[in-house]
C-alpha cells in the first residue's frame, strides 16, 4: 500500500508544472466559451448578468464592466459560471423570496421572469458554444495545416487475429467500412477502435479486384506513446511507415468546416456509444477520467506541440458540451428538462420539487467526480 501512494505522489510531484499549465490553458479556453455562450444569449434576451466567473470560490482578480457585470477569476479553476439577476446561487436556482418582491423594472431583466423559450435558449447556448468552438478549431487546423493522409494499406497481418480470420492479406487496401469511404489508415484505425465486438464489412482493393470481407474487431488493451493504456477494438493489422507514403491534402475553408462538423460528430457519437456501452456491459467504466487524468493528458499532449494541445481543447470542449446536456438537475440539461416540463404543464415545477431535483443532481455529480478521481488515482499508480 505504501508503494501505491509513493507512486501516485511521485507522478504528481514530478509532473505538476508540466501538467498544470497545459491543463489550465485547455480548460480555461473551453470554460470561457461555454460561459460566453450563456452570457451572450442572456444579454440578447435582455437579462442582467451579475457575474461572469472563470473558476469557483474566492475571487482572485476581477473588474466591473458594462451593464453591471462582474468579470472575475476565482481560486478553484475547475469550471466557471454565469450568475443572472434573480439567481439564488451559481447553479441558477431561483430565489422565491427575491423574485416575489421584484419591481416591474427588475422583473424585466430577471432571468426567471423571461419566457420559457428564452430561458431554454440561454441555458442551451453554453453547450452549443462548446460544439461551435470545436468545429472552429478543427476547421482552422484543416485550413491552415491541411488534412494529413496515409493510404489504408495492410502491410502485415498478425496470425490468429480478427483480420487473419477474415481473410485479410498483405497489400490489401481498405476503401470502405460498412459502406462508408475510408481515405486513410488513421481513419480506418479510428473506426475499428470504436467497433470492438461488432461485425464490420470491409471493402478492399486487392490488386485490380475489389472484394468484401467481414471482420469483428477484438477488444484489447493498447498502450499509446506515453504509456497510457486504452481499451480499443483491434483487427490485428499494421502498416509500415514508408518514405513518401504520408501526404497532406490542402483543404479550402468551406470543406474545412464540413470536416470540422464531421470530426465533432465523431467525438459525440463515440462518447455516446461508450456511455451506452458501460450500461450494457460492453465497455469498462475504468476509462472514465476526471481532472487529474485531463491534467496528465494535457501535459503529455503539450510535449507534442501547441497544435496537438489545441486539438485536445476541441475534444474536451465537445465532451464538456455533451456532459452538460445530460438531463441531470444542476447541469444545463437538467434545467432544460425542467423547462420542458414547464412548457408541457403551462407552469413551472414547484420550488420544493426543483430544490429536491437540484439536491439529487448535486449528489449524482459528486458521485461521478469521486468515481472519476478514484479512476485517476488508480491510473497514476499504475503508470
Amino acid at each position: 500500500m505504501s508503494d501505491f501512494f509513493l507512486n501516485v505522489f511521485s507522478t504528481l510531484s514530478h509532473g505538476v508544472l508540466g501538467y498544470v499549465i497545459p491543463f489550465l490553458f485547455v480548460l480555461t479556453i473551453v470554460v470561457f466559451f461555454h460561459e460566453l455562450g450563456h452570457f451572450l444569449v442572456a444579454r440578447w434576451n435582455g437579462v442582467k448578468v451579475l457575474t461572469f466567473s472563470l473558476g469557483f470560490g474566492p475571487e482572485l482578480a476581477g473588474f466591473n464592466y458594462r451593464h453591471g457585470t462582474r468579470w472575475k477569476i476565482s481560486a478553484i479553476p475547475l469550471g466557471g459560471y454565469v450568475k443572472f439577476f434573480g439567481d439564488e446561487s451559481e447553479a441558477s436556482t431561483p430565489s422565491g423570496e427575491a423574485l416575489s418582491g421584484m419591481t416591474a423594472a427588475e422583473r424585466a431583466v430577471s432571468f426567471h421572469h423571461k419566457p420559457v423559450a428564452a430561458r431554454a435558449a440561454i441555458v442551451a447556448a453554453g453547450p452549443i458554444a462548446n460544439f461551435i468552438l470545436a468545429i472552429v478549431i478543427f476547421a482552422s487546423l484543416f485550413t491552415f495545416l491541411g488534412k494529413p493522409s496515409t493510404s489504408a494499406r495492410v502491410d502485415t497481418v498478425q496470425p490468429g487475429g480478427a483480420a487473419a480470420s477474415a481473410g485479410f492479406q498483405a497489400g490489401d487496401i481498405v476503401t470502405k467500412i460498412n459502406g462508408d469511404v475510408i481515405s486513410s489508415f488513421a481513419e480506418m484505425q479510428r473506426v475499428v477502435s470504436t467497433g470492438a465486438g461488432q461485425s464490420m464489412t470491409f471493402t478492399i482493393k486487392r490488386g485490380d479486384a475489389e472484394q468484401t470481407l467481414t471482420a469483428t474487431p477484438e477488444l484489447k488493451e493498447v498502450k499509446d506513446n506515453f504509456g497510457n493504456v486504452h481499451k480499443l477494438g483491434v483487427l490485428g493489422i499494421t502498416r509500415a511507415a514508408n518514405p513518401g507514403d504520408a501526404t497532406t491534402e490542402k483543404v479550402n475553408p468551406a470543406r474545412a468546416v464540413v470536416l470540422g462538423v464531421k470530426e465533432t460528430w465523431f467525438v459525440v457519437d463515440r462518447t455516446i456509444s461508450y456511455i451506452g456501452g458501460i450500461f450494457t456491459g460492453r465497455e469498462a467504466a475504468d476509462q472514465v477520467g476526471g481532472p487529474i487524468r485531463i491534467a496528465q493528458i494535457s501535459g503529455q499532449v503539450a510535449t507534442i506541440g501547441l497544435t496537438a494541445l489545441i486539438h485536445l481543447a476541441a475534444v474536451l470542449s465537445i465532451s464538456i458540451g455533451l456532459l452538460n446536456l445530460f438531463p441531470v438537475p444542476l447541469l444545463d440539461g437538467g434545467h432544460l428538462l425542467f423547462y420542458a416540463v414547464e412548457a408541457v404543464r403551462g407552469r413551472p415545477l414547484s420550488e420544493r420539487a426543483q430544490e429536491m431535483g437540484f439536491r439529487i443532481g448535486l449528489g449524482l455529480v459528486l458521485m461521478l467526480m469521486v468515481f472519476a478521481t478514484y479512476n485517476d488515482i488508480l491510473h497514476l499508480a499504475a503508470s
